[in-house]
């Protein structure tokens, strides 16, 4: 079963009020139209995109260490996901398949980074509920998320649901009271810090499968070969 195919049956449980949610009905409009409201927005048009040059970072991991886009490109051709937070079910799935198709990426020669907002403790959480094997990189203010054109602003009916409903204070998981949010995206990026693969997508139900990247890393090694 593709990642997608989880991610669909999920929702169809999800929206059916099923276990282990139980959501209530009245919970979904308000989320439905925030995603078509940025869908129409046109903000993932503003991505960067592929043959864009990736804006360089330096961000701290789990455990408070820096890790530099710098670094990692000097060693291979990096993947970057960005992902909303561990509150968010579709980001874990998508966590997990990237985890699982980590031998493969990193038997390529690439690098892997998740990047999202929240907190260091709540990335430690990410990495340990999803037996992650690469670093989660905590991304204050969604700056660098900015940078890649994804950042965006939750509506106040959202930010109402999702903290008076969910109890999921973004505030306090963020440790930013911007209540602001990456677009999940994926990237790779070439050593010469070419993006050479992007995927960017308003809708966070929506995820690329982690194997669409294996023909890019494939290239990228066949064009250093030639």
């Amino acid at each position: 079963m593709s990642l997608q195919d989880r991610l669909d049956a999920f929702r169809t449980n999800f929206e059916a009020g099923g276990p282990p949610y139980n959501a209530p009905a009245s919970i979904h409009e308000p989320m439905h139209r925030a995603t078509a409201e940025l869908i129409a927005s046109g903000a993932a048009g503003k991505a960067l995109k592929l043959g864009d040059k990736a804006p360089a970072f330096t961000l701290k991991d789990a455990d408070g260490a820096e890790v530099s886009s710098a670094t990692l490109l000097a060693r291979g051709p990096l993947v970057v996901t960005f992902y909303r937070g561990v509150w968010c079910p579709y980001c874990n799935m998508d966590l997990q398949a990237i985890q699982a198709a980590l031998p493969e990426l990193e038997a390529r020669g690439a690098k892997l980074v998740a990047i999202s907002p929240q907190t260091a403790p709540n990335s430690r959480r990410s990495q340990r509920e999803n037996k992650l094997g690469f670093p989660i990189l905590s991304d204050p203010g969604n700056a660098v998320a900015a940078a890649f054109g994804l950042r965006f602003t939750l509506p106040d009916y959202l930010s109402d649901l999702y903290k008076n409903t969910f109890k999921n204070d973004l505030a306090v998981v963020n440790g930013d009271p911007s209540w602001t949010l990456p677009m999940p995206a994926r990237f790779v990026i070439g050593q010469d810090g070419t993006i050479v693969y992007a995927e960017v997508n308003p809708d966070y139900t929506r995820r690329p499968d982690p194997e669409e990247l294996l023909p890019v890393l494939d290239r990228i090694a066949a064009s250093a070969a030639a």
